[in-house]
């Protein structure tokens, strides 16, 4: 059982992007990382990108103890978030493909587009724009219809990015997602915009609606800044967990967020009893030359390079964790 995972603190969460549908991308992240030890994947919340998972996990050859899971958020998310660029601004100077660590944006004539599909909503392109061309939009969700189909297809857990100030909103998606789904949730949220008091608030209010333990707490530190390997990155994912572990709430506490090699570590030496680490950018990056490979699942040295380093992830991880 998933939860189980938890409970016994190993459990390792790929996060293959709530934006991503990328299906190939995703059908390879998954092969490798199911193979390298991984057994929770975090997923776009559409049919397609969840088969495209399963197939990953065929061709694993791994289905046992590996869980799926896909999230959904609210209007102004930025993990469901996607880059629009202004092209009577942008000059093409090439600086925001530098940052961008899912090759999503593409020269078109003398400027570039955007990669709808590969895009997933980190915003470093935006920060690193010298024209203000680039801004973040996102879209409506009706979750009643978004559900269903991929409830359908067989999924594990539904994680909710209960990010932003607009309690209302949060609050009819929660009900929506209790309604639909009576397996395991996950609640994503950091302290950006909301504080200590708002967010913990926020989170004794959701769980009214919850069976003590049956609902995870993803504590975002730095939502998808992860793209280095060092303490201080992922200072802000123990910092968060700290405060829902100080709370002592009937949940278990994934750290995520600026999360790399070192996350498991620092939240041991900080007393922080999370049972498991969830990694997306940094997990993504290491891999990314081998995976951008189109012959990557058929080639036999490329994956096999690729799982050397997946798995030393992968095991570290778990190894700091208990």
């Amino acid at each position: 059982m998933l939860l189980d995972l938890f409970k016994d603190k190993k459990c390792f969460k790929l996060v293959c992007g709530a934006g991503n549908e990328d299906a190939i991308e995703v059908e390879k992240l998954v092969a490798l990382y199911s193979v390298a030890g991984c057994n929770f994947f975090d997923l776009c919340a559409k049919p397609e990108i969840v088969e495209a998972a399963k197939r990953g996990l065929d061709r694993a050859g791994i289905k046992k103890d590996r869980y799926l899971c896909c999230s959904v958020g609210i209007k102004g998310d930025p993990h469901v978030s996607k880059a629009r660029i202004n092209k009577e601004l942008c000059v093409g100077c090439s600086k925001c493909t530098k940052e961008c660590l899912q090759n999503a944006l593409n020269k078109e004539d003398l400027t570039y587009k955007v990669n709808t599909i590969k895009c997933i909503g980190c915003g470093r392109c935006v920060s690193t724009c010298p024209r203000g061309a680039i801004e973040m939009t996102s879209e409506f969700k009706n979750l009643k219809e978004v559900l269903p189909p991929i409830i359908d297809k067989g999924i594990d857990c539904i994680e909710f990015h209960a990010l932003g100030e607009d309690e209302s909103e949060v609050d009819e998606k929660w009900a929506d997602i209790n309604e639909l789904y009576n397996g395991p949730l996950s609640i994503c949220i950091d302290r950006s915009k909301l504080g200590n008091e708002r967010v913990l608030k926020r989170i004794n209010r959701m769980l009214e609606k919850r069976k003590p333990y049956s609902t995870i707490i993803q504590a975002d530190g730095a939502p998808m800044s992860g793209g280095k390997d060092d303490f201080k990155t992922t200072l802000q994912t123990v910092a968060m967990a700290e405060i829902f572990q100080n709370a002592n709430l009937p949940v278990y506490l994934l750290l995520s967020g600026g999360t790399n090699s070192k996350s498991t570590e620092l939240a041991s030496l900080c007393g922080i009893n999370a049972g498991g680490v969830a990694i997306g950018s940094y997990a993504r990056k290491i891999v990314r030359e081998f995976i951008d490979r189109e012959d990557f699942l058929d080639n036999e040295e490329a994956f096999n390079s690729a799982l050397k380093i997946a798995k030393q992830l992968v095991d570290v991880s778990l190894e700091k964790m208990n």
